[in-house]
């Protein structure tokens, strides 16, 4: 686990028991706090009851599929990852998770060292928020004003409370203005590697973040073919 003072307390909901028990206590033993739920309902009651700093969510759960309890978890909370295992191989299972709230996925079978690294990443992305940093983390676009830290996109009374991954696109994004930004520099950078899937659930995050600007016809996020995306604001 990353070297800090603060204990990571995640909500892990996984109904195959053995498996469960094996990656909770791999887990707390690189010194997580993990609080493990059986079934998609009491992962939503606990999420209810509890602060998380990350959440990994089985997608075949007993009582309430782990998708339904990502959308519960979002309700709530847009901050917290969420992280998805799925043994599921379907492009369509991977982008329904992307379209529900979830910031990744693993698949099973997967390696305590995978998840572990997924985590790590997360953690990583979540202290830049809260640290102190001469990067630029507040931006205007058009009639919309971003802050990077408070993970909100506004305009009047229009506000938008974004994930960490939609904030750490639209920061890229801003960073490059009316400048096209290559496909793979963006899931390496934002999520961590270039992947066939990834780069698919690419498209989902591009389709919020539009959908967001939409009352502001002078904003478009372009899809340059074959390249990557344009942010662009008309008149500047």
């Amino acid at each position: 686990m990353m070297s800090s003072d603060k204990k990571y307390r995640i909500l892990y909901v996984e109904d195959d028991e053995h498996l469960g028990f094996v990656t909770k206590d791999n887990l707390e033993k690189r010194g997580y706090e993990v609080i493990m739920c059986q079934d998609g309902l009491e992962a939503i009651q606990t999420f209810q009851q509890h602060r998380f700093d990350l959440c990994i969510l089985d997608v075949m759960l007993p009582k309430v599929d782990g998708f339904t309890v990502a959308q519960k978890i979002r309700d709530k909370d847009t901050h917290v990852p969420v992280l998805f295992l799925t043994a599921k191989s379907l492009l369509e299972d991977k982008i329904q998770g992307f379209q529900l709230g979830g910031d990744d996925y693993i698949t099973k079978p997967f390696s305590i060292e995978e998840l572990t690294y997924k985590i790590e990443v997360f953690i990583r992305r979540s202290l830049v928020l809260s640290e102190n940093t001469s990067e630029k983390n507040i931006f205007e676009i058009s009639k919309f004003s971003f802050d990077f830290k408070e993970l909100s996109l506004t305009s009047g009374k229009e506000k938008h409370t974004l994930t960490l991954r939609e904030a750490e696109l639209l920061r890229m994004f801003c960073l490059n203005l009316n400048q096209v930004v290559k496909r793979d520099d963006i899931l390496k950078q934002v999520w961590g590697e270039d992947d066939y899937y990834i780069g698919r659930s690419l498209d989902v995050f591009v389709s919020r973040l539009r959908k967001y600007f939409s009352s502001d016809p002078s904003i478009s996020i372009d899809n340059v073919r074959s390249v990557g995306f344009k942010l662009s604001v008309s008149g500047e």
